[in-house]
């Protein structure tokens, strides 16, 4: 029995199902066999009607990507717009998520929301350091696959701008050149009294806490926080005007690793009046109605079929 597919290049088709059918999606089959001809795939059916419900998912998977990377190149402005889904893949846990949620009550007392508040960060320093440097910190992460191909598509010119929810500086680790961090960064870090700017590692060195927690500055005795947007805080209005300008000058938007769930962030969609919205989530959003092509996968995976 034989599945037919009209893919264009039956090479890419071979490519692709390569890659799919090694990531265990058809755990235990043998990887189907693809037949060059005519511009057609025609692959060989791996057993059963399993195998073939298996690959017709797979080649709508693959039509998927086709669609996107041909959005991408049509496009002459488009902007990612990405959530914490993007940060999760290098290692960096959500906070948000139930065992984050878990942690946070069983360990520390409160909610997520509550220990990264500003209220809580006046009243009780000593915790919100504590949780902070044990939860949000994550020095040993590296950029991934979304990461690098955003920065490499940017290099070519064919993205304009990266928006990101997240605070762990990977896009420009990546390589990514405009960059807009709309809760901040985790890697600055400068004193409430006088302003003076530290990194991240200065915060980390046992020598500058007071109590052994909280990071104290060395020109005036001020307590030094990070450079990032807490709950019951504003975000910058700089920043913000400029993401809602890309926004909307964006002829295609790509929303990525985000359940557009977390306000007033996920409020900026409304900004967008271009001709194309791509959403890519492991999970469905509120959005998906309102965009040109939807990806229910992860967002790394997604980007190195690219």
């Amino acid at each position: 029995m034989y599945f037919f597919y009209d893919f264009g290049d039956s090479w890419q088709v071979s490519l692709t199902l390569e890659k799919v059918f090694t990531d265990n999606d058809l755990p235990g089959k043998e990887l189907p066999r693809v037949i060059e001809g005519g511009g057609f795939g025609i692959v060989e059916d791996v057993g059963g009607t399993g195998g073939l419900e298996e690959l017709a998912k797979a080649f709508h998977k693959m039509n998927d990507i086709k669609q996107l990377a041909a959005l991408i190149r049509q496009s002459k402005n488009t902007v990612f717009f990405g959530g914490a889904g993007v940060s999760t893949e290098s290692g960096i846990p959500d906070f948000r998520s139930e065992t984050g949620l878990y942690t946070a009550k069983n360990v520390y007392g409160y909610s997520p929301e509550e220990l990264l508040s500003h209220g809580l960060f006046k009243q009780k320093p000593e915790l919100f350091f504590k949780y902070y440097r044990e939860n949000l910190i994550s020095k040993d992460a590296k950029p991934n696959a979304a990461h690098m191909a955003l920065a490499k598509i940017e290099k070519c010119g064919q993205l304009q701008a990266v928006i990101t929810q997240n605070i762990d500086g990977l896009h420009q680790a990546a390589g990514s050149k405009t960059v807009y961090e709309l809760h901040g960064s985790n890697l600055r870090q400068y004193c409430i009294d006088c302003g003076k700017k530290y990194t991240l590692d200065y915060i980390l060195d046992d020598s500058h806490l007071n109590g052994g927690v909280i990071p104290i500055c060395e020109k005036c005795g001020g307590t030094v926080r990070p450079d990032v947007v807490l709950y019951e805080e504003e975000l910058d209005p700089l920043v913000i005007k400029s993401a809602v300008q890309k926004i909307e000058s964006a002829e295609l938007l790509i929303v990525g690793g985000t359940s557009l769930a977390v306000y007033p962030a996920a409020g900026l969609l409304r900004y967008f009046c271009g001709k194309n919205l791509v959403l890519i989530n492991k999970s469905e959003t509120p959005y998906d109605h309102a965009a040109q092509l939807v990806i229910h996968d992860s967002i790394g995976k997604v980007f190195l079929q690219l």
